[in-house]
């Protein structure tokens, strides 16, 4: 069936279906008249100064930009352009997590005790990292609270802190969960985070223009982002902003990631592992299945269903979680995405491994998630009409 939610022709249909044993052409010309369909009204709409989109088929990127990177320097929107990725880079904490784990430096069934004695004993000492990472420690909040200014005073504040339920019994999306995973998976590395993320696992992943500190040699590169004023802005330094939003990178370097995702032959057998690892679903909550970092969905899949499960109900509420077990492996055409979110930046990731496609959106502006998703949906479905001509046409 079709990994869409409008209804397509039969052949279309029938071209879905073959996708992962028929060799495919995509007619580039017709994908950039759809990408443009569906980027152009929504960045007139919301008023998104640049957007950086890239498509992948069958291991071949195609790419598109639109606007400006900075509008106050009249800088165009390139393939190298930097942007802020927002809660995405939850989805490379995930990946860390995972390589620590296949290293044998933690289990997900440790407790944070372990790596951080002072919180032995406390509430969060009950929850599992398995639980940090996926947001069932028992009601973290979605971020840091402002009166924790510094990693200073970060052990004081899970000491104190009281859960609203039991862990593994509820979801609440967190910052401070998935951050203090991360956090503790640096412990158990014995390594800094931020420079085990840019020194070993963005490179393992391919990744070359890649960063959360970006260095001074790719600034000329880094995009203006635009907050609900127009006023250009840029991510601030915060607890644990390295771990859940602080991750920069171009449009070449995602869909790269992307391509990693879909098919991980290229890299290393331990990184292939850990990415391996970030695609089993622990969790559901409702139509979503939530992964280490990525959200899974059961194809076909509805517009509707995304938006959900990517909107506000799912993001600022907590949402009863059913424990998976055992743990599930995705089942086939399983659609992976992930939303990201700064001040000034907005990012939509998803992909579908069994039918090797998927699609990368990046804006300078926090545009809503509801036009990402049905943007991104519109795109999916030129790829789905395109897939029996042939071969890629450029």
């Amino acid at each position: 069936m079709s990994i869409l939610s409008r209804p397509l022709s039969a052949l279309a249909l029938a071209a879905v279906a073959l996708w992962p044993c028929a060799a495919r052409a995509v007619d580039a010309a017709a994908v950039r008249a759809a990408v443009d369909r569906a980027i152009k009204p929504v960045m007139a709409q919301h008023d998104v100064p640049g957007m950086a989109v890239a498509v992948t088929v069958d291991g071949k990127a195609l790419f598109f930009n639109y606007g400006l990177a900075s509008k106050q320097d009249n800088v165009p929107v390139t393939e190298r352009t930097l942007f802020e990725l927002g809660s995405v880079s939850k989805t490379f904490t995930a990946t860390l997590g995972c390589h620590a784990r296949d290293l044998g430096k933690l289990a997900f069934d440790d407790h944070p005790g372990k790596y951080m004695p002072e919180l032995k004993g406390s509430a969060i000492d009950r929850a599992t990292l398995l639980e940090l990472a996926t947001y069932t420690a028992g009601g973290l909040p979605q971020q840091v609270p402002d009166a924790v200014e510094n990693m200073a005073q970060m052990p004081a504040y899970f000491r104190n802190w009281h859960p609203d339920a039991a862990p593994g019994t509820q979801r609440r999306y967190s910052n401070p969960s998935i951050g203090l995973f991360g956090h503790l998976t640096a412990l158990a590395l014995d390594a800094d985070f931020t420079r085990t993320m840019e020194g070993t696992l963005f490179p393992a992943l391919g990744l070359r223009h890649t960063y959360i500190q970006v260095p001074a040699s790719a600034m000329s590169d880094y995009a203006w982002g635009y907050d609900k004023n127009g006023q250009p802005v840029r991510v601030r330094p915060d607890v644990f902003d390295a771990e859940t939003y602080g991750v920069k990178s171009n449009v070449a370097d995602m869909i790269r990631y992307v391509q990693a995702n879909i098919d991980s032959a290229g890299l290393s057998e331990s990184m292939r592992r850990a990415v391996a690892c970030t695609h089993t679903g622990y969790f559901r909550i409702g139509d979503t299945v939530q992964g280490l970092g990525w959200e899974q969905y059961r194809t076909p899949v509805s517009v509707a269903v995304l938006q959900t499960g990517n909107g506000e109900t799912m993001s600022a509420a907590p949402n009863p979680a059913t424990r998976l077990q055992p743990p599930q492996a995705p089942s086939p055409a399983t659609l992976f995405n992930k939303t990201g979110a700064t001040r000034g930046f907005g990012t939509y990731v998803l992909f579908v491994p069994s039918h090797r496609v998927g699609i990368v959106m990046l804006a300078n502006k926090n545009y809503p998630i509801a036009a990402r998703v049905q943007a991104a949906h519109a795109i999916l479905a030129q790829l789905a009409s395109q897939a029996v001509q042939g071969s890629v046409q450029e």
